[in-house]
């Protein structure tokens, strides 16, 4: 049983990792005034209870349905919004786009002109397919497949069928890690093989991830850095970058 100091951390712990989407150690052991150990332990056993996932040098929030879509949205909503109202100005009028599920691509979904015309959006997320069903100007297509509950996701079986026969002017895309070795990776196996079959289905590549996703490595791997043409990010990306290379 914790004691009531570690009690105390542990709650200030994951009310920082909600805020922030992600704790490190290094700067858990400075605020609290204790050792990395002592906060290494921590995360240790706040994994053990299902509350955070593990990663080098800290945490993020755990791989369970309270993290899922409906949350991460909330996490640096601020950024995603900007990502998304950016590469919402790329969207040409006759051009026909993929759209990647996840909270960042949702943004751009919610952000795009209501004077476009003749655009088609082929999707692999239900949940931008009903926002954009009233678009006037947007023709919507569902890649099809099997749904993943929760993260409005359609995956495999079946869901890269349609993405073979497609020849897409953009697709945009997100991800869970940005690295220069490890490249585009996604913490989900079955999204990434929807990912991947994006790649291939479109002439331009445009990847969206908000500037905790950078220097990080997920489990599943999309592609090289050089399979994106663009990488859409925010202000704060510099720093971490900088602070990885110290």
């Amino acid at each position: 049983m914790p004691s009531l100091e570690a009690t105390f951390r542990h709650r200030e712990i994951l009310e920082e990792l909600h805020r922030d989407g992600r704790v490190e150690v290094g700067r858990l052991a400075t605020r609290f005034g204790v050792s990395c150990v002592t906060i290494r332990t921590d995360l240790d056993y706040l994994e053990q209870q299902g509350l955070l996932r593990r990663i080098r040098g800290g945490a993020v929030p755990a791989e369970s349905k309270r993290f899922e879509l409906e949350e991460t949205r909330q996490v640096h909503a601020r950024e995603k919004e900007s990502i998304g109202n950016y590469a919402a100005g790329l969207v040409r009028d006759g051009e026909t786009i993929l759209l990647d599920v996840g909270s960042t691509t949702t943004e751009l979904a919610r952000a795009l002109s209501p004077s476009l015309k003749n655009v088609v959006v082929i999707t692999s997320a239900l949940n931008i397919a009903l926002l954009l069903e009233s678009h006037p100007g947007i023709t919507v297509i569902v890649t099809g497949g099997t749904l993943r509950p929760l993260q409005h996701s359609l995956v495999n079986p079946y869901g890269t069928l349609l993405l073979r026969e497609i020849n897409a002017d953009k697709a945009f895309l997100g991800c869970n890690g940005v690295h220069p070795e490890k490249g585009f990776t996604n913490t989900n196996l079955q999204e990434a093989e929807i990912k991947r079959a994006m790649i291939e289905a479109a002439r331009e590549i445009i990847m969206l991830a908000d500037h905790s996703k950078i220097m990080q490595v997920a489990a599943a791997r999309i592609g090289p850095l050089e399979a994106a043409d663009l990488l859409i990010t925010d202000r704060k990306a510099k720093k971490e970058v900088q602070t990885a290379e110290r």
